[in-house]
């Protein structure tokens, strides 16, 4: 494996001063994950990664970055020492965003930001070396990580960028100092930090402050905060591309569920474009759309972009589907789950509602003869003053009427459960732990059951509950 950093390359970069000649594979913030040939970065947060060093250099990382030489380490230690660790990762990330000649994608938005950078990372992947960020790393400290570790021989990079309260945004695009921009779409989330939602959209509009002179903005022109974004663009003087219903460059015309399949009907620039995913949900299509404008922004072709969508599919916790096996000699006795359980509002949540309610149940297989749409959900967090009404609130979605059974988790989804109709109200508890007592008697083969919440609000609990009661099997593409 070549190296990411050499001792000079790093101490140049932050002009920190180095301890021993050393070259490192990759970057760690974490030593459970980390790998031998890793610069461990000992970030401090709930404790000093500093008391980890240690540690990370046992497990064979090539050296550490610090702010100190840790308690019990001399300097014939592999360290880098710089003043601060932050500012150093940071450096690193700004350094390693210089040295590459690749065409850089930041995406941010209110929903739908990692399944869009998983769609990019493996359209982008089948064209070019094509660099992205793991899991959610989209932080004041996962922005920079994500450039440290981005090889200098990089063609693409994918970054995701979020936030939880006003200015954080526009930092961390400047860092990542994208050629194009893409913004999925405006929301209610992160409410208790802003007065409403202009000013989460001004949030948003603000990642087109670190694109890069002739960069390219694509949004989505279905929402209704969609002028504060195109008039972001206009004042920054950067192109905006817009996607939608209402999209002025690529136009959704037609959305079909079929089985487990979005099949899109779209114009891009006047254009027919069809592309499938494999997977169900209107959300997808948008997300789909946008992340085809993007890979075409960044001189990508469209064509071979769509096709590798088509090989897509969601990850778990963020609407990935699965098949439980129930018996194992009775084949046919199976119950279908929909693991959503990583994050929750309410734009993502009617999303995901929307495909539980177009979901297909086998009857006629199972102890209760009708195959039924089953719901697990947690409470949605950080909704500000409205937190109870929004909660409330889905109870009038019109997929709501399609579903079975609704069975709510936590204080602020006690409101939907007091609202939902007798027959479709199922249980309410204060924490998932208390909701697996029961759910072996909830559910039967040919249901259809969605998990969804916060993650705060550990529906992955009632998701591991659920696959334990039987065997997943393999999914085909």
């Amino acid at each position: 494996m070549s190296n990411l950093w050499t001792a000079a390359e790093a101490a140049a970069a932050t002009g920190g001063k180095v301890c021993g000649d050393w070259a490192a594979q990759g970057v760690s913030i974490d030593t459970r994950t980390i790998q031998p040939g890793d610069l461990f970065v000992a970030l401090s947060a709930a404790r000093d990664g500093h008391e980890f060093v240690a540690q990370a250099l046992e497990k064979g990382a090539a050296a550490a970055l610090v702010a100190r030489i840790p308690d019990g380490m001399d300097e014939t230690a592999p360290l880098l020492i710089v003043s601060d660790v932050l500012t150093g990762l940071e450096d690193l990330g700004r350094a390693a965003r210089a040295r590459t000649d690749a065409r850089i994608v930041a995406i941010t938005g209110s929903v739908g930001k990692t399944s869009t950078k998983e769609m990019l990372r493996a359209m982008l992947g089948d064209q070019g070396r094509t660099h992205a960020s793991v899991a959610s790393y989209n932080n004041h400290w996962g922005v920079p990580l994500t450039l440290a570790r981005m090889p200098a021989d990089s063609e693409y990079g994918v970054i995701e960028i979020g936030m939880n309260h006003p200015g954080e945004i526009a930092p961390l695009a400047k860092m990542a100092r994208p050629h194009v921009t893409l913004i999925t779409t405006v929301a209610a989330a992160h409410l208790e930090a802003f007065e409403n939602i202009e000013g989460i959209a001004l949030e948003k509009a603000s990642v087109m402050e670190g694109l890069e002179y002739g960069g390219t903005s694509v949004m989505n022109n279905d929402i209704e905060t969609a002028a504060i974004l195109q008039a972001k663009a206009h004042d920054l003087k950067r192109r905006d591309v817009g996607f939608g219903e209402h999209g002025f460059d690529y136009i959704l015309k037609d959305v079909k569920i079929v089985n487990d399949t979005t099949i899109v009907q779209a114009e891009a620039n006047e254009q027919p474009l069809l592309f499938k995913i494999a997977t169900a949900g209107r959300h997808f299509a948008m997300n789909g759309l946008g992340a085809l404008a993007a890979c075409e922004a960044l001189g990508a072709d469209l064509a071979l972009a769509a096709a590798s969508l088509g090989r897509w599919s969601p990850f778990e916790g963020r609407g990935a589907r699965e098949q439980i096996l129930l018996d194992p000699v009775e084949t046919h006795l199976t119950l279908e789950l929909i693991d959503d359980s990583y994050n929750a509002n309410p734009t993502s949540m009617a999303a995901s509602l929307e495909v539980l309610a177009a979901a297909i149940p086998t009857s006629d297989i199972g102890r209760v003869s009708k195959g039924r749409r089953i719901a697990y959900l947690g409470d949605m967090k950080e909704l500000g003053p409205e937190a109870a009404q929004l909660h409330t609130g889905l109870a009038e979605l019109p997929s709501m009427a399609d579903l079975d059974t609704v069975h709510c988790v936590g204080p602020m989804m006690k409101g939907l459960f007091e609202a939902l109709p007798d027959a479709q109200r199922g249980r309410w508890t204060e924490s998932s732990a208390e909701m697996l007592q029961g759910l072996s008697h909830d559910l039967d083969a040919g249901d259809i059951v969605l998990a969804k919440g916060s993650l705060s609000m550990k529906l992955g609990q009632i998701v591991d509950a659920i696959r334990k009661m039987g065997h997943a099997l393999p999914t085909t593409k």
